[in-house]
């Protein structure tokens, strides 16, 4: 890979953390058969004491749970004959709604596209508990549009489609994503509730609460925290390295590493190209962001077939098969508060992956 482009990348990191945008950062940037460029840069935390980052460490990797572990066991589901794109939520959950939900489908919940509002309300807030209590609520919510006539980027799709796969599934959510996902990946540092598997030291902290607490192995969004820390919108830690390793994957069709099919070609299709419906402006896969206002991470050179996601606590992964190319970067911007914005940083970072690996405008 073009080592000028990789140097600005890791100059541009630098620079927002010398900014105060975000405490620190680990960055993979790889054209798969040309070699790969990671590095870590800046502080794992910086309360309540400072203490040095390294590319081991573990982050809270939010709304990348999304496509990375909900968006993926569904496919995996519709493989094994157990889910159909084109049913009615309302097929695996009957109990979601009544009229006004008949129509949703699970396409339009993995595109965004089936009329839910973004977010439960007040982020989560109410007294409430447990992943059963957050169906209830999604299941009640008005309809924001009717299915299928507008996009509207909504953590209540894919927390009702977390449970689609738990119930369909036969298992917990944590427990299906590590036996069918994370375990032949070799994704050994990646899965929810990270502190039964590792010590707090490793994780990157998050936000400091109103009350004093520092989330820490502690999911940072507050509706996946009361759910219990597993859900389908968030809850997943991970390293740039296990990230890696998923990218592979989809690039090279749902073939692991060692030569095993994670997913079928079908399956990555339906996750990474258009899935839309064709009137609607914004472009979306099965999970993965292709052109919407959320698309910053493509930067200018990376085609419009790349697709890529974000996550609130600063992470970013966009990949484009045409170069076999990608980049990861995962860090805790939120800690130890809010108000931070690293959306440009995203689309730098982009910019450059795709100049190093020799993408032409």
């Amino acid at each position: 890979m073009a080592p000028a482009p990789l140097a600005q990348a890791d100059a541009a990191v630098e620079r927002f953390i010398a900014q105060r945008q975000l405490p620190g950062a680990t960055l993979w940037i790889e054209r798969v058969g040309y070699g790969s460029h990671h590095r870590a840069f800046g502080q794992r935390a910086v309360d309540p004491v400072p203490e040095p980052l390294d590319e081991a460490t573990v982050f809270d990797a939010a709304s990348l749970t999304k496509p990375v572990v909900t968006a993926t066991l569904v496919q995996l589901l519709r493989e094994r004959g157990q889910l159909d794109m084109e049913a009615p939520l309302q097929r695996y959950l009957p109990e979601c709604g009544g009229a006004d939900k008949a129509r949703i489908t699970l396409r339009q919940l993995l595109t965004h596209s089936s009329g839910l509002p973004a977010g439960l309300p007040g982020n989560g807030a109410g007294d409430w508990a447990g992943a059963a209590d957050a169906q209830g609520i999604a299941c009640g919510l008005p309809l924001t549009a009717a299915p299928g006539t507008r996009f509207q980027y909504s953590d209540v799709n894919f927390i009702l489609l977390g449970r689609i796969v738990e119930r369909v599934g036969g298992l917990p959510l944590d427990q299906l994503a590590e036996q069918a996902l994370f375990q032949p990946l070799g994704m050994g540092d990646s899965g929810y509730h990270p502190l039964r598997r590792m010590g707090a030291e490793r994780i990157a902290p998050t936000e400091r609460l109103a009350d004093g607490t520092l989330l820490r192995g502690v999911v940072h969004d507050p509706t996946a925290r009361k759910m219990g820390g597993v859900a389908g919108h968030a809850g997943l830690f991970t390293t740039t390295a296990d990230l890696a390793r998923f990218a592979r994957m989809l690039l090279a069709g749902g073939l692991a590493e060692d030569g095993r099919r994670l997913l079928s070609q079908q399956s990555v299709a339906l996750l990474t190209t258009v899935q839309t419906p064709p009137a609607l402006a914004e472009r979306r896969g099965m999970g993965w962001d292709i052109a919407s206002p959320f698309s910053r991470p493509r930067g200018s050179l990376y085609p419009s077939t790349s697709f890529g996601h974000t996550g609130f606590t600063g992470c970013a992964l966009w990949l484009d098969t045409a170069s076999s190319s990608f980049y990861v970067l995962l860090s805790n911007r939120v800690h130890p508060g809010l108000g931070t914005n690293v959306l440009p940083l995203y689309a730098e970072l982009g910019t450059l992956a795709a100049r190093a690996a020799a993408v032409e405008p």
